[in-house]
């Protein structure tokens, strides 16, 4: 399922045009993506939580030729789903 399913299957359930549906979807992951990069969290009652976690620098080694590399520190957008969804997805 891409953004236009999701927001074709909005409107179908809402009897909102195509259009509106599919801003509304794009809102809520404009939303969701704001509040990740201020390093909230996102907690959706009965769907999950989105955390951002930071990842820090570490010494890696390159695949080609074996040599070390520095990995620079990064953020990282993880989900933890709710027991709800973990339930549906496990019968």
């Amino acid at each position: 399922m891409n953004n236009t399913d999701l927001a074709e299957a909005l409107a179908a359930d809402h009897a909102l045009t195509k259009a509106d549906a599919r801003k509304y979807v794009d809102a809520v992951f404009t939303a969701i993506a704001e509040a990740a990069a201020k390093g909230d969290e996102i907690a959706l009652n009965g769907f999950g939580k989105f955390k951002v976690k930071d990842s820090p620098a570490r010494e890696g080694r390159n695949p080609a030729t074996g040599a070390a590399m520095q990995i620079a520190a990064s953020k990282k957008l993880t989900f933890a789903p709710a027991k709800a969804v973990k339930d549906k997805l496990n019968g």
